[in-house]
């Protein structure tokens, strides 16, 4: 019987563009998200370098921050991701869809 067997990648791009591996990722440890870190674990998680759930563990997040972050992402790439213009960036969203 042939078990199907997850399949990897051993590297993903990165949000700017330069190659993420499992060891390049941001450390275990880290408790100061700067925009960079978290783009980096929205993008292996999004490559299929980790799942949501190992990346959750291994950062110690909540699902509905990780959740937060990647829909970050993908509504305002990068610049989404900045603390101090969540407001901003929400308001933007929410009239754009209005029309």
């Amino acid at each position: 019987m042939i078990e199907n067997q997850k399949i990897r990648p051993a590297q993903v791009v990165g949000p700017l563009g330069e190659p993420l591996t499992l060891d390049s990722l941001p450390p275990v440890d880290t408790t100061r998200w700067v925009v960079r870190r978290k783009a980096e674990v929205v993008a292996a998680v999004n490559g299929g370098l980790l799942t949501v759930d190992e990346a959750c563990a291994r950062y110690s997040l909540t699902l509905e921050e990780f959740a937060g972050w990647q829909r970050a992402v993908d509504r305002s790439g990068m610049h989404g991701l900045r603390v101090t213009r969540i407001q901003y960036y929400k308001s933007l969203y929410e009239r754009q869809q209005k029309y």
